[in-house]
């Protein structure tokens, strides 16, 4: 009979965390999507299983291009541990001041997403490959701007609204040529 309490319990807690993106509204700096992933951006990301083991890390290589009010980001993932997709090209409309709308080439239907402050949320369905099979789960995905250049992202991967695997990426942008990197002299540590 004890067992039978538990039940709830764990139910209860196998539903994840909910975030809630008013809190963002007024931390700085602002996440520019647009800008962000205009030109080239550097990831590197693990996939943890529900028990919290690393069962994936890779890189992904992100070449985005804002023409005609839509941005285009060209994902390019390499894999050191695990597996999954290679690629992913994203399709991102901005909706408003503070939403957008997307696809990508596997994902059934849309994303939308919403900027709140220095944080974005971004959800849409994936069908996802996993030892043969395919599930169709629930990407919730956190953004959080660090700087103009660095972005952490958290993503929640859900299956009848119980979260079985997470995402952390860490991503920054690249400088090319033309851009000059200023290190404030604050932040220069002496060896």
């Amino acid at each position: 009979m004890k067992w039978l309490l538990l039940i709830p319990l764990l139910l209860l807690s196998g539903c994840g965390l909910r975030i809630d993106g008013q809190q963002y509204q007024t931390q700085q700096p602002p996440l520019d999507l647009v800008r962000f992933f205009s030109g080239e951006v550097k990831g590197w990301g693990i996939v943890q299983n529900r028990s919290g083991n690393v069962v994936s890390r890779f890189t992904v290589t992100i070449h985005g291009d804002y023409q005609n009010g839509v941005l285009t980001l060209d994902e390019t993932f390499v894999y050191g541990l695990g597996d999954g997709v290679k690629q992913r090209v994203w399709t991102i409309q901005p909706q408003g001041s503070k939403t957008f709308a997307g696809s990508a080439n596997d994902i059934p239907g849309p994303a939308r997403g919403q900027s709140f402050g220095n944080a974005l949320y971004w959800g849409y369905h994936m069908d996802l490959p996993v030892d043969g099979s395919t599930y169709n789960v629930k990407f919730e995905d956190w953004m959080w701007a660090f700087d103009s250049q660095t972005l952490m992202n958290r993503s929640y991967i859900r299956k009848f609204g119980i979260t079985f695997a997470e995402v952390t990426i860490f991503m920054q942008r690249q400088h090319t040529n033309n851009e000059i990197t200023r290190v404030p002299a604050a932040d220069i540590t002496p060896i």
